[in-house]
């Protein structure tokens, strides 16, 4: 059995794909910060449904940390799989910030870039002794990298070097047969940046070609597609997932 850890995986768009991981027969590690309860219960709804799941806490914006992580991994994947290696890593927790570009103080500038792109560049570094040959990376990123949307400028900005990352992933990590893609969501239906208020949501949903917003499960179906043999020939792309957002 294939075991893939999902970093954020207890809620939104992270639960989603650990769900839908475990539905085509992969072991999940999935990370939560704080929240045990909702890993947990993720957890428990892919057992009832005859997957195998544990939780894992994982702050990533502290990179001095993941040697902690792997060590716990590693008991993980023995004591629950019996096995030493993973077969890919979805790089998905993040939080959001919505403020005008000239309020943006230097912490939450450097809390951002930790989460979103510090954070899985050493984290894939981590973990990379691990993954098996043939392993897949799945790097979720956004569309706000092509769309420009006010407030949100430092996030965009660190999902687009995200998005670099991946093809650089793709090339280096090449000879070990491991595959590299981003998925990039649109306007989802989720917890990041406090949720959407029903007049933001009408109004995201009209700008998108298909005429409402997406659902966590939209993405999670996509990310275990790519995590799986299906998308074999699959690498180096990014993925927009997006119901056709200002097109």
């Amino acid at each position: 059995m294939s075991v893939i850890v999902i970093t954020g995986g207890s809620r939104g768009i992270g639960a989603s794909a650990a769900v839908h991981c475990a539905r085509r027969g992969m072991g999940v590690i999935l990370t939560y910060k704080s929240n045990v309860q909702a890993a947990d219960s993720v957890v428990q709804r892919i057992k009832s449904e005859g997957g195998h799941a544990v939780a894992l806490e994982l702050d990533v914006s502290h990179a001095g940390r993941f040697g902690v992580f792997v060590d716990a991994v590693r008991e993980a994947l023995q004591s629950n799989w019996q096995t030493t290696t993973l077969g890919g890593l979805v790089n998905n927790a993040g939080h959001g910030l919505f403020n005008p570009l000239e309020t943006v103080t230097e912490a939450q500038f450097d809390d951002l870039m930790n989460v979103h792109l510090k954070g899985p560049f050493f984290l894939t570094q981590a973990l990379l002794p691990l993954m098996e040959e043939g392993a897949s990376i799945v790097n979720l990123t956004s569309a706000t990298t092509r769309v420009v949307t006010p407030g949100v400028a430092p996030y965009a900005a660190f999902k687009g070097g995200l998005e670099v990352l991946t093809r650089y992933m793709a090339k280096e990590f090449g000879e070990r047969r491991i595959r590299a893609n981003a998925v990039s969501p649109g306007a989802i239906r989720t917890e990041l940046g406090g949720g959407l208020s029903e007049e933001f949501e009408t109004l995201l949903a009209s700008q998108t070609a298909l005429g409402r917003i997406g659902e966590p499960d939209d993405v999670g179906r996509v990310i275990a597609t790519l995590l799986s043999e299906e998308s074999a020939w699959i690498n180096a792309q990014s993925i927009e997932v997006s119901g056709g957002y200002i097109i």
